[in-house]
C-alpha cells in the first residue's frame, strides 16, 4: 500500500476557472490533444469539443454542466473539471471547488479581469484552493500581458509572478521566453509542439530585467530564496521553481503564464507549471469531518479508512452516475458503502474513469481519485461514503439561495406526473433549483440562479423527456426585513381543550440585525434573569421564532436581517411545554413583525455593459430606466465599459434590448450583489 501512498505525488486534481467566454473549455481541449488523450482539436464554434458534450452547450456555445475529464503529462496523472463560466452556473464551480486541490485560472489578455472571474476567484479563496494564472488570448488584437496582469494585482489582490515575457504581439504573438531557465519557446504556424532556442537578442535586456524582478518578488516572500539571493544576488532555476511552487501552495503569490490556446500556443508550459506547483493529494492538508460531535481527521492514504464526497450527480435515463472525490481509502467494484447523510448502506455496482461523456470501466478507485460510480440510490450532490465499520460525514458544498423562479406546467393534463418526475430529476442533478407549489395558485414553481439557468432546465425537460410545458414569465425570490422594530412585545399562549393545557408567556425585543453578514435569518438571544424561562423553554422559543421568518407580514416572503431578544416571560407548573412555548416564540414574532416598519428587499446585480461608445448614450439612459445606478464608466479604443447596479428584476429581457439599441455590439454580464430595499411592496409583480 506504501506503494500507492508515493503513486498520489504524481496526481493533479484541478479546475479551469474563468468568465464567460475567457477561453476554459478551448484551454481544457487543448490540454486534451497536448496529452493525446484526443486526437483532434475539439472547437468550441463547431461544437465539437469534448467537455461542453451537452446538446444545449453545443446549441449555446458556453459552458453549462462541469465536466470531468483525466489526462497523463510527464508521469502525472490530471483529474481536470472545466467549470461553467456564467454566473447562473456558479453553484457548478461551487461544487466543484470543494473537491478540486489546485486551479487554473483563464483570463481573457484584452478584458483582464471580468465580473465572473472576480467571483470564482472569490470562490476559490474561500475554500483554500492555489491557482495559477494563464493570459489566454495573447494573438488578439489589443491584448496585452502587463494590463491583464496589473488588473489581476488590482482587482483581485494575489501576488502575481510572472514566469513568461510574449514574443511578438497580436496576430504577432509566436511564442514566449521562459523567465526560469531563460530560453525561447516557439510555435510555428500549424505545429503542435515549441521548438526551444535562445533568447532573441531584441528581447534579451528586457528578459533580463524581467527575471530581476521575479527573483525579488519571490526573494521578499520566500526565506530560503532569500537566504541564496543575499548571498550570490541571484536565484538559479532549480531554487526559483522550488520557491514558486511553496508560494502557490501556500497562497502567497500566484504563478502567471501566458499563451493562445485556440493556437495551440502556451499549453505545454501550462501543463509542465500545473505539474511543477500546483499541489498533489498529499501537499494538501487531510480532510476534516465529524462523527458523533467529534473532528476527524483522515489522510490521503489507500490504507486509511475509506471516506468520500460525491459532489455530483447525473440522473440519465439509464441509470444514476455519482461522481466522487476519494479522499482516504479504496473503493473497489462491488463494496459496500455507508452513506452518512441518509444514513444507509449502498452498493458499488461499477467505477468508472471518466473523460466527459465516455467512462473506462476500473477495478477500484484510491485515495485522491476523481471517479464516477454507478449503482447509488441515495447519494445526493454533497453526501458523504464512507468505510460501514468506520462512518464520518464530510462537510458538503454550500449551496446557493435560488433569486429567480417561473411557474410551470404540462401541456396535458395526462403530463402532469410526468412533469413532476422530470422535475425531480433536474434537482437531484443540480441542488441550486428547487420546486415547490405556490400555494395561491397551485401551480408549480421552479426557482433556480437566473433566467439563463431556468432556460436551461425548462430546454432539458422538453429535450430529454420529451414533454410539452408551458412557463410563465419569470419573477425574483424577495425578502423582507425590519426597518424599525419593537420593544417589549407581550404574547401569551393559552389553550385549554380538556386534559393538559398549553401556557407560555413570551415578551420579546425586536430590531434590525445587519453586522453579521454571514447571518441570513436570525439572530437570537436571552436575556432573561432569574430562571423565569428555563433553558429547555428558551431553545424552543427560538425554534418558534425561526418557523415565523418562512412568511413575512408583506408579501409573504422569507424574513432575513432580525434580530430577536426574550427579555421576559412566565411559566405554569403545569401548563407549560415546550410545545407550547414554541407556539408562542412562532405567532409571538408574527405578531411582532406586523407591529414593526416592515422593508421589502429585492435582489440585485453589477451589470457589466460593453458597448460602442457612440451608444453610451442610449445604454445609460436604458440603465437608469431600469432603477440601475451607475457606479463606474471606462472608455478606449472606440468601446465603453459602464458598471451599473440593477435590480434583477428589471433585467428580464436585457441581452434582447441591448443588442437592439447596439445593433448587436454590445454584450453585459452579471453579478449577484446581495439585496437592496424595493422602493414599495407594490414593486413586486
Amino acid at each position: 500500500m506504501r506503494t500507492h501512498v508515493n503513486t498520489l505525488t504524481t496526481v493533479r486534481n484541478l479546475g479551469i476557472l474563468a468568465h464567460v467566454d475567457a477561453g476554459k473549455t478551448t484551454v481544457t481541449e487543448r490540454i486534451l490533444y497536448t496529452t493525446g488523450t484526443t486526437h483532434k482539436r475539439g472547437e468550441v464554434h463547431d461544437g465539437t469539443t469534448v467537455t461542453d458534450f451537452d446538446p444545449q452547450e453545443r446549441d449555446r456555445g458556453i459552458t453549462i454542466f462541469a465536466a470531468a475529464v483525466s489526462c497523463s503529462w510527464d508521469g502525472h496523472r490530471i483529474n481536470l473539471i472545466d467549470t461553467p463560466g456564467h454566473v447562473d452556473f456558479a453553484d457548478e464551480v461551487e461544487r466543484s471547488l470543494r473537491v478540486l486541490d489546485g486551479a487554473v485560472a483563464v483570463f481573457d489578455a484584452v478584458a483582464g479581469v471580468e465580473p465572473q472571474s472576480e467571483s470564482v476567484w472569490r470562490q476559490a479563496d474561500r475554500h483554500g484552493v492555489p491557482r495559477i494564472a494563464f493570459v489566454n488570448k495573447m494573438d488578439r488584437t489589443g491584448a496585452d500581458l502587463d494590463a491583464a496582469v496589473a488588473s489581476i494585482r488590482e482587482r483581485l489582490h494575489p501576488v502575481p509572478l510572472v514566469v513568461q515575457l510574449p514574443i511578438g504581439a497580436e496576430d504577432g504573438f509566436t511564442g514566449v521566453v521562459d523567465l526560469l531557465r531563460m530560453r525561447a519557446l516557439v510555435w510555428a504556424d500549424g505545429a503542435d509542439t515549441a521548438e526551444e532556442g535562445p533568447v532573441p537578442p531584441a528581447l534579451r535586456g528586457e528578459a533580463e530585467r524581467r527575471r530581476r524582478l521575479l527573483e525579488e518578488a519571490v526573494a521578499e516572500r520566500h526565506p530560503a530564496a532569500l537566504e541564496e539571493f543575499c548571498d550570490r544576488e541571484t536565484l538559479d532555476a532549480t531554487t526559483l521553481a522550488a520557491a514558486l511552487r511553496d508560494l502557490t501552495r501556500g497562497g502567497d503569490g500566484v504563478v502567471v503564464l501566458c499563451g493562445s490556446a485556440y493556437r495551440n500556443r502556451g499549453v505545454e508550459p501550462l501543463l509542465d507549471a500545473v505539474v511543477a506547483y500546483l499541489p498533489s493529494p498529499l501537499d494538501v492538508p487531510p480532510v476534516r469531518g465529524t462523527h458523533e460531535a467529534a473532528e476527524q481527521e483522515r489522510p490521503a492514504d489507500p490504507a486509511a479508512p475509506m471516506a468520500a464526497l460525491a459532489f455530483k450527480v447525473n440522473a440519465t435515463p439509464t441509470g444514476r452516475l455519482t461522481y466522487l472525490r476519494v479522499y482516504s481509502g479504496t473503493i473497489g467494484k462491488g463494496d459496500t458503502v455507508w452513506d452518512a447523510s441518509t444514513r444507509r448502506t449502498e452498493r458499488i455496482g461499477r467505477i468508472l474513469r471518466v473523460c466527459a461523456d465516455r467512462h473506462d470501466p476500473l477495478e477500484r478507485a484510491v485515495a485522491g481519485d476523481i471517479v464516477a460510480v454507478v449503482g447509488l440510490k441515495s447519494a445526493r450532490a454533497g453526501s458523504t461514503l464512507c468505510a460501514p465499520d468506520d462512518p464520518l460525514v464530510l462537510e458538503p458544498p454550500g449551496v446557493a439561495e435560488p433569486v429567480v423562479h417561473v411557474a410551470v406546467e404540462a401541456l396535458r393534463s395526462t403530463d402532469t406526473d410526468r412533469l413532476a418526475t422530470a422535475l425531480a430529476r433536474l434537482t437531484e442533478e443540480d441542488p441550486s433549483l428547487a420546486v415547490r407549489p405556490d400555494p395561491q395558485t397551485g401551480q408549480t414553481v421552479l426557482s433556480g440562479m437566473g433566467e439563463l439557468h431556468l432556460e436551461v432546465a425548462v430546454e432539458r425537460v422538453r429535450r430529454e423527456h420529451g414533454l410539452e410545458v408551458a412557463v410563465g414569465r419569470p419573477g425574483v425570490a424577495y425578502r423582507e426585513t425590519v426597518g424599525e422594530g419593537v420593544s417589549g412585545f407581550v404574547y401569551r399562549h393559552v389553550k385549554q381543550d380538556g386534559g393538559a393545557g398549553q401556557f407560555a408567556h413570551v415578551v420579546l425585543d425586536v430590531e434590525p440585525w445587519e453586522e453579521d453578514t454571514e447571518e441570513r435569518g436570525l439572530v437570537f438571544r436571552s436575556a432573561v434573569v432569574g430562571g423565569r424561562v428555563p433553558q429547555e423553554f428558551v431553545r424552543a422559543v427560538e425554534a418558534g421564532c425561526r418557523d415565523a421568518l418562512a412568511e413575512g407580514p408583506l408579501g409573504g416572503h422569507p424574513v432575513t436581517g432580525v434580530r430577536v431578544t426574550l427579555v421576559d416571560g412566565l411559566t405554569h407548573v403545569k401548563d407549560s411545554s415546550e410545545t407550547a412555548f414554541r407556539t408562542a416564540g412562532r405567532f409571538g414574532l408574527r405578531d411582532a413583525l406586523r407591529a414593526s416598519a416592515m422593508v421589502l428587499l429585492e435582489p440585485v446585480v453589477e451589470v457589466t455593459v460593453t458597448v460602442p461608445e457612440d451608444a453610451v448614450g442610449g445604454v445609460l439612459g436604458d440603465l437608469a430606466a431600469r432603477r440601475g445606478r451607475v457606479t463606474g464608466s471606462d472608455t478606449g479604443a472606440g468601446t465603453a465599459v459602464v458598471t451599473a447596479t440593477v435590480p434583477l428584476a428589471e433585467l428580464f429581457g436585457y441581452a434582447t434590448r441591448l443588442r437592439s439599441r447596439t445593433q448587436g455590439r454590445g454584450t453585459f454580464s452579471a453579478r449577484p450583489t446581495g439585496y437592496a430595499p424595493a422602493p414599495t411592496p407594490a414593486a413586486v409583480r
